[in-house]
């Protein structure tokens, strides 16, 4: 028996006076009306209803029955209410998980203009490393896939693609001098992630392709951002995700060097667990993030630095 659905039958008895007048309104039929209150009084082993010729009275249990019973439809349907409202007004706290870099170099940029769209959405950021799959205690979870097909038990938006380049300061390449080639590297200072082996540039002219096995770089870390502060002041040549030399590039901060060389490049997805009753605040940041960085196959960072691969510098 669904007991809920039994309760509402009986309060709509109750409420248009008889059996018959309930089934209209409820689109049943009187003996399907009658036999769910019957059962409920025999699942509660207790009369609700005295049953007359000419009317319906409620016994005492009854009316004490009715009177919870209303109680509790109210507050089934006032939290129906608020389900409903959560999965289609974009309102309350949002978990995200992000890489350092990606966090600080471009959610953190756009998050106020996030806010003033949907004012009663909050975000809790968390951004302790790598995010390669999807984590099920967040519902967004941003995602650097690169040179692997994306996999896994989770819904992905493509968000956009974003190129590792190489880039120094224009004044340490003015004391130092603009490689032509990647092997021209040698010569430089350089820095580079202190897990990384050996660098592979292609696109070169006629398709070549070159291997490097650096020499001691002048700088390892794992850290972006470290890397990042040490090339703008100068240190040396260090290859860094497109989104977060783009203003650097844009303000002359920073300059990319062997423009027709291309690193590699990792596609950024916007994954949710699963589909199922998405919240309306996770479905219009998925959007805004989409609409923010473009959503295709390109860089969309390079093409506002204006020094995309392979175009004249």
């Amino acid at each position: 028996m669904d007991r809920l659905h039994s309760m509402r039958v009986f309060a709509r008895v109750i409420d248009s006076g008889s059996f018959a007048g309930a089934a209209r309104e409820l689109g049943l039929s009187p003996a399907v009306v009658t036999r769910l209150v019957a059962d409920l009084e025999e699942h509660l082993g207790a009369r609700l209803i005295n049953r007359t010729t000419r009317r319906l009275a409620l016994t005492d249990i009854g009316e004490s029955y009715l009177e919870r019973v209303r109680a509790i439809l109210a507050e089934v349907e006032e939290a129906e209410a608020l389900a409903s409202n959560a999965a289609s007004e974009p309102r309350g706290h949002l978990r995200v998980l992000a890489t350092p870099a990606f966090a600080v170099h471009q959610l953190a940029k756009h998050l106020a203009r996030f806010h003033a769209l949907y004012p009663k959405v909050t975000i809790e950021l968390s951004a302790p490393g790598p995010v390669e799959t999807v984590d099920e205690a967040y519902d967004v979870s941003l995602l650097s896939i690169t040179g692997r097909p994306l996999d896994g038990d989770f819904v992905a938006r493509r968000l956009a693609c974003a190129e590792v380049i190489v880039c120094a300061s224009p004044a340490y390449l003015d004391r130092k001098g603009r490689p032509k080639h990647p092997r021209d590297l040698a010569g430089f200072d350089t820095m580079m992630p202190s897990s990384m082996r050996e660098v592979t540039f292609t696109g070169g002219p006629g398709g070549e392709a070159c291997t490097l096995v650096p020499s001691r770089p002048v700088l390892a870390t794992t850290h972006v951002d470290t890397m990042y502060a040490a090339a703008r002041h100068g240190l040396g040549i260090a290859g860094l995700p497109s989104f977060v030399v783009e203003e650097a590039l844009r303000a002359g901060v920073l300059e990319r060097v062997l423009p027709q060389w291309k690193l590699f490049s990792a596609t950024l997805y916007a994954a949710m667990p699963t589909r199922k009753h998405v919240p309306a605040r996770t479905r219009v940041f998925v959007d805004f993030l989409a609409q923010t960085f473009g959503g295709e196959d390109r860089d969309p960072w390079l093409v506002a630095a204006g020094c995309e691969t392979g175009k004249p510098q």
